[in-house]
């Protein structure tokens, strides 16, 4: 699956409409991107559902499979992603 340039920007536009502070691309998106299947998303300041709807409107206006994960509250897996994958916004 190729994540274009245009796809990531609507990714972040769409983001930032919903109240997104932070997102960040982590998985094989960014690891083996000729391979990825999906697309992985850490998000930050997007309450509640709206995070999976904002999921929902990703997937279904790009038509990829998206994964979606709250960056709030701090885990060792956030904090891995924050280490290691792509800061969008």
């Amino acid at each position: 699956m190729i994540i274009d340039e245009k796809r990531i920007n609507r990714m972040v536009e769409l983001a930032r409409s919903f109240g997104a502070t932070r997102l960040i691309l982590f998985g094989s998106s960014t690891d083996m991107p000729e391979k990825a299947r999906d697309i992985d998303l850490a998000c930050d300041g997007v309450p509640g559902w709206k995070l999976f709807e904002l999921a929902a409107k990703i997937e279904e206006e790009l038509d990829i499979p998206l994964d979606i994960i709250p960056l709030t509250p701090s885990t060792r897996f956030t904090q891995k992603i924050e280490k290691k994958g792509k800061v969008l916004l």
